[in-house]
């Protein structure tokens, strides 16, 4: 993971250059790039954007209750809710008032459990599918989004629960990526600004 990272950076960094020096007329440019090959910016770079960024990017009305389920609910209402959020997994609480985590439960979960094994979603417990607490990876809301990456790829996992004491909300690989994506292009428009003069 950390070499497609590094291949990334220098595949945009290398194309970057390119740019400038097609449009400066082979003018000497070396001073806009820092040691690390990267144009200098006071844009926050992709090493600093957190999890509390994605989550922000997310909109407030994308952590609920919803993002939930009970151990001792059955497997369709689970499902049923994931369907109708648009969701790939729930964190699973213990039974009680207190937001204690059990665990949590995915599409992959439901596919091997229950269509696998030929199991009835209504009459099967969520505790008796999902994965247990003991094996539940999760990440801060101060976690940084390369870290939060590489968390997910080395784990072969799409869902992580953002605890901070309690349950924050939920990222997914799609989150990550889409926040790579639109820094990258944020990035790439500023040096196209730049290159243009229209930069300070």
């Amino acid at each position: 993971m950390q070499g497609l990272i590094q291949g990334l950076r220098s595949c945009w960094q290398e194309r970057i250059k390119l740019a400038i020096l097609r449009n400066s007329g082979g003018h000497n440019r070396k001073n806009m790039f820092s040691r690390t090959g990267s144009v200098e910016t006071e844009e926050k770079g992709l090493e600093n954007i957190t999890v509390a960024d994605v989550l922000i990017t997310k909109g407030e009305e994308n952590v609920g209750s919803w993002l939930w389920c009970r151990v001792n609910d059955n497997v369709d209402d689970a499902m049923k809710n994931m369907a109708q959020h648009n969701i790939g997994s729930l964190v699973v609480l213990k039974p009680g008032d207190q937001l204690h985590i059990a665990g949590i439960i995915t599409e992959r979960d439901y596919l091997r459990k229950i269509i696998g094994q030929g199991r009835s979603p209504k009459y099967t417990r969520v505790g008796e599918i999902m994965t247990d607490e003991n094996k539940l990876i999760t990440v801060k809301s101060d976690t940084s989004i390369l870290q939060a990456m590489q968390l997910m790829t080395d784990n072969h996992i799409r869902h992580v629960p953002v605890i901070d004491g309690r349950i924050v909300g939920m990222v997914s690989i799609v989150d990550v990526v889409r926040a790579v994506v639109e820094q990258q292009n944020g990035e790439l428009k500023r040096l196209n600004d730049f290159i243009k003069g229209e930069y300070y």
